[in-house]
Order: C-alpha cells, then sequence, then structure tokens
C-alpha cells in the first residue's frame, strides 16, 4: 500500500452534536481528524425535521461518526434529555451507517460562554453560537482523546 492509499485510509469525518432543547449545535472534524471547526446551529421544529437536516449535513462531508454530547449531573448521573438525545444520535447514525459515540458534556456550554465572553461578543451574538462553539468543544476533546489512545 502507499504512503497516499494509507493517508487516505485515515480520513474519517466526523460529525459533533451538542442537542439542546432549542437548538443544536454542529462541528466537523477535518479529514484528518486533527481539528474540529464550527458547521452552524440548527433552529429545532420536530424530530423528523430535525434529523433530515442532520442527515443533509452528514451526507454533505462524509460523515462516519458521530459524537453527541450527552448532559450529566456534576455526580456523572445521565441528564433527563438522554434517551431523546441518544435516540436522535442512533437514527442518524442508521441512516449515515455511521458510528454514534455518546461524549460527555458536562461544562462545555459553560466553557464555550467563557470563550465567548473573552471574545467580547453581545449577548444576542452570544445566544446565537454558544451551542455551535460547545459542539467544537465536545469535538476538539473527543479528537484528543481519540489521539492519546
Amino acid at each position: 500500500m502507499e504512503k497516499s492509499d494509507q493517508a487516505h485510509d485515515r480520513e474519517v469525518r466526523i460529525l459533533a452534536l451538542d442537542v439542546g432543547q432549542k437548538r443544536i449545535g454542529m462541528a466537523v472534524s477535518d479529514p484528518l481528524g486533527i481539528t474540529a471547526q464550527g458547521l452552524g446551529v440548527l433552529i429545532r421544529q420536530d424530530r423528523e425535521t430535525d434529523l433530515a437536516r442532520l442527515l443533509e449535513v452528514g451526507r454533505e462531508y462524509g460523515v462516519q461518526e458521530i459524537v453527541v454530547g450527552l448532559p450529566r449531573h456534576m455526580d456523572g448521573r445521565p441528564g433527563k434529555q438522554v434517551p431523546e438525545i441518544m435516540e436522535l444520535a442512533q437514527a442518524l447514525g442508521e441512516a449515515l451507517g455511521a458510528k454514534v459515540t455518546p461524549w460527555d458534556e458536562r461544562l462545555t456550554t459553560v466553557e464555550a460562554d467563557r470563550v465567548l465572553l473573552q471574545a467580547d461578543l453581545s449577548r444576542r451574538r452570544r445566544r446565537q453560537v454558544v451551542d455551535q462553539v460547545a459542539a467544537v468543544l465536545i469535538l476538539q476533546s473527543y479528537l484528543e482523546y481519540r489521539s492519546l489512545s
């Protein structure tokens, strides 16, 4: 196998989702799985519409893995939204033929808010992008974890 073929075999696009009640923040990895880039925020409508829109994004980027942030209490117990979030992620994973990886998202929204405050964004603008930044933080922590294992 040539060197370029080996590099191509390692190319995996990963989609990260920060699923909230009103919005879904999205981020995608670069083809080599090193960095995370924000893709924006979907305003939630209903399950079928949300799934169809996420499927479009997944297909556009050739996603092979989905990392979904799971809300947990500080003591580690899963948040009440976990079953709904996992059901959406599993349905998306099945439709794309992609692996679904749950990821602890504790404090990512707090960290995203802190980053945006430091960037001196207005409260209105922070609300518009905080879920995307949280998805980037979820994905970047997952990519760093993967690189260490």
